[in-house]
């Protein structure tokens, strides 16, 4: 029999296990939804398989990813597309009461229209705000760039040093003055970028997406633990800005390098535990469980691993926290930080 495609159902089906506290309530505040990528549909049908394979997933946040975007109009405006199905497919999942509800949408917008464009930024997030009809959170507007796009599976497309631009600044500032929260991604030679960032507009509450996303292919496949020891420091200085909060999760993705994606087989969650605890425990001994939260980043890192297998290893590996810390990570700094 020949062995199943990676990242295919039957390939993740590979690996089934116990649920570890299957009653502890999770919010899973970082998923995305689309149509035919990485061949395969993810909508509502293909997050509620994941999100009811056993843990008590009871809440969502979705996540901008440039998906159904409109096809005319304005450019800026093209993002509407996103929010207005993913609005639509929000309202659905509340009529499923024993299935996960998505309660929160991080949408897209330019950023730097603040400077040259503010009312039409303004007008983006009015409209935003409309068509999520109570469920708009907050914006992420990617600052991910590498001078080897081509290594790599999923890469950033951001302008050259984003983060530095006083119009993107200032954009950050008009959504602090909204109460609107802002979603980062970006690689781990981006990280003192951020920091600099995250230091000049302390007033807007940031969340650090996939650990900076610590790159292990291409050029940096052979210098993953010097790659480990700089991002070490790098976030310890990160978690000293008060206004920034910790995703966990979004580790898997094939760009990470831990090859999983490649084997015969998904790991486990013990086989997971061993290659990523270290980045896990680094992170909340930096930020505390009050800042962190962990996050499926599905369905791209279901490249690598299956839904349950994913959320039983961040079970094991706060196994010995106690129980308010527990219910910080898996669910309280979710629903503080998005007003879930």
């Amino acid at each position: 029999m020949p062995t199943p495609e990676p990242g295919s159902d039957a390939w993740l089906l590979q690996v089934n296990e116990e649920i570890v506290d299957p009653e502890r309530p999770i919010i899973d505040p970082h998923h995305h939804l689309w149509k035919k990528r990485f061949g395969r549909d993810y909508l509502l049908p293909e997050l509620w398989a994941d999100t009811s394979s056993g843990h008590n997933v009871q809440k969502t946040m979705f996540m901008e990813c440039r998906a159904f975007y409109l096809r005319e109009g304005p450019d800026y405006l093209r993002p509407l597309g996103e929010t207005t199905l993913i609005s639509e497919l929000a309202t659905e999942s509340e009529t499923e009461k024993a299935k996960a509800t998505i309660a929160g949408i991080i949408a897209h917008a330019d950023l730097t229209l603040a400077a040259d464009a503010e009312d039409q930024l303004i007008e983006l997030l009015e409209k935003h705000e409309e068509i999520c009809k109570g469920k708009f959170r907050g914006i992420r507007h990617a600052g991910a760039r590498d001078k080897r796009p081509e290594d790599l599976l999923i890469p950033g497309a951001a302008p050259p040093y984003l983060y530095g631009k006083e119009s993107f600044r200032k954009g950050l500032r008009l959504l602090a003055s909204r109460n609107l929260t802002y979603d980062t991604w970006h690689y781990h030679h981006q990280n003192l970028d951020f920091l600099d960032l995250a230091r000049d507009v302390p007033e807007c509450t940031m969340i650090l997406d996939h650990f900076g996303t610590p790159l292990g292919v291409g050029a940096y496949r052979y210098c993953k633990d010097e790659i480990y020891q700089e991002w070490k420091q790098e976030v310890a200085e990160i978690a000293k800005c008060k206004n920034v909060y910790a995703k966990l999760g979004g580790l898997a993705m094939p760009d990470n390098g831990f090859g999983w994606d490649k084997a015969d087989s998904p790991p486990s969650s013990d086989e997971f535990l061993a290659k990523q605890k270290k980045y896990y425990l680094h992170m909340i001994d930096c930020f505390g469980p009050e800042r962190c939260m962990f996050e499926s980043n599905f369905p791209v890192d279901r490249l690598s691993v299956n839904y349950h297998v994913l959320w039983n290893a961040f079970k094991k590996m706060t196994a010995d926290f106690s129980e308010e810390e527990k219910h910080a990570m898996f669910y309280g700094t979710a629903e503080k930080v998005y007003s879930l």
